[in-house]
């Protein structure tokens, strides 16, 4: 008997047409709990991020009246063969940073794959993640005194009769990126490490053995199991370390300032000494555009290689 009360289906169709109730509660809910998070990072990225593209059209010291130049300011970045050297210095850096962590990480994490719950895989994992959690000036100190011209490294080349080879590393216009690049290396090994061995262990074991079974080499288990199964943990991997090598500042600032010259002048440190040293506000955030499009760039296409695929 119909007592006028719509029945199930007349409510969902009337839900969809008028929606409300739970539904706007609910989207009011979500919005609450998003709003924090939000506003943080308008405050924090969003807003300085307008405030930079607007600076980067000005010619202006910081405290005087400011001039509008369009940009030229770009243009600059874009032409000056300074800055150019120093932007290509970032990207060789990349090699180190990223490289280097990557490439021994990978094989750190092969080589204990059967040892991930021995004391073998754990004191591993401890010693490479060390570096991680020493502050990155503390680092960059130590670092300068091994790379000094009596320090550790110059010690153990000349212990092994290899004392042509010593110099002041960090001072010499050829080895004093590839000094800052190790540094580098040594701080983010630990990090890409741990990611890898923590996906490595994702790794359903019995494609290991299938492959053992069908007479696969621990090369072409590495090749055809460990990497496609690694795939968003190396991805993870460049993308950090890329970002790290392109935005580094304090290893640089602490190990050589830039120097000799300006032969390990990095983007960042660069940014800071024109935008507090030269009072070239629009300059400097006119180089920090440039080096944020940089940084998307070098990273999208490991984010399109690290999507999982279906």
């Amino acid at each position: 008997m119909n007592d006028g009360t719509p029945s199930g289906d007349t409510r969902l169709r009337m839900s969809r047409l008028f929606p409300g109730g739970k539904n706007q509660k609910a989207r009011a809910t979500a919005i609450l709990f998003v709003l924090p998070a939000f506003t943080a990072y308008a405050v924090f990225v969003l807003a300085p991020l307008v405030m930079s593209l607007y600076y980067s059209t000005l010619r202006w010291d910081g405290i005087g009246k400011a001039r509008f130049t369009g940009l030229a300011n770009y243009a600059t970045v874009l032409t000056d063969p300074d800055l150019l050297s120093i932007i290509g210095n970032a990207f060789e850096l990349v090699l180190y940073f990223t490289v280097i962590p990557v490439l021994l990480g990978l094989a750190v994490a092969s080589a204990i794959r059967g040892h991930m719950a021995g004391t073998f895989g754990t004191l591993t994992r401890t010693v490479l993640f060390l570096p991680q959690v020493i502050p990155l000036v503390a680092a960059g100190i130590a670092w300068s005194w091994m790379f000094a011209s009596s320090g550790l490294v110059n010690q153990a080349l000349t212990a092994v009769g290899l004392a042509d080879w010593t110099r002041g590393w960090l001072g010499d216009f050829d080895f004093a990126l590839p000094a800052v690049g190790i540094i580098g290396a040594w701080v983010l090994l630990g990090l890409c490490t741990m990611l890898l061995v923590t996906g490595i262990t994702k790794i359903d074991p019995s494609l290991y053995e299938a492959a053992r079974l069908d007479g696969a080499r621990p090369w072409h288990e590495f090749r055809y199991v460990t990497l496609p199964g690694l795939r968003q943990e190396i991805g993870v991997c460049i993308t950090v370390t890329v970002i790290s090598a392109l935005a580094s500042f304090d290893i640089v600032y602490i190990a050589t300032g830039g120097g000799p010259g300006i032969t390990t002048m990095v983007p960042g440190l660069e940014i800071y000494r024109l935008a507090f040293a030269h009072r070239q506000v629009g300059l400097a955030s006119a180089l920090a555009i440039v080096l944020m499009v940089l940084v998307l760039i070098a990273i999208t296409p490991v984010q399109w290689y690290a999507r999982e695929k279906k």
